[in-house]
C-alpha cells in the first residue's frame, strides 16, 4: 500500500478507496495516442484489472504521440507491447 500512499492520504479516499481501485476493472479500447496515456495512469493508480483492446502494430510514426511505446516495439502488436510496459509500471495488477 505504500505505493499508493499519496492517494490513501486523501481523507475522502483512504484505504477503502484504494481497495475499490484494486477491485476495479477497466477496458481501454485503442492503445494509441489517448489510450496509451490512459492505460499508464490506470496502471499507476492501481486499477486491479486492465484489458487492452487494439489489433494494430506499433509503427515508427506512432512514437511521437503514443508514449507507452519505444523503438524496440516497432512491428509488435500494440496490445501485447502495452501489456509488457504496464506490468513494468505496476506488477501488482492484471493485464
Amino acid at each position: 500500500m505504500a505505493r499508493y500512499s499519496r492517494q490513501i492520504s486523501i481523507p475522502e479516499f483512504g484505504k477503502a478507496g484504494q481497495e475499490k481501485l484494486k477491485n476495479a476493472r477497466a477496458a481501454v479500447a485503442g492503445a494509441g495516442g489517448l489510450g496509451s496515456a490512459v492505460a499508464i495512469y490506470l496502471a499507476a493508480a492501481g486499477i486491479g484489472y486492465i484489458k487492452i483492446i487494439d489489433d494494430d502494430v506499433v509503427e515508427l510514426s506512432n512514437l511521437n504521440r503514443q508514449i507507452l511505446y519505444s523503438e524496440s516495439d516497432i512491428g509488435r502488436d500494440k496490445a501485447h507491447s502495452a501489456e509488457k510496459k504496464l506490468r513494468a509500471i505496476n506488477p501488482n495488477i492484471e493485464i
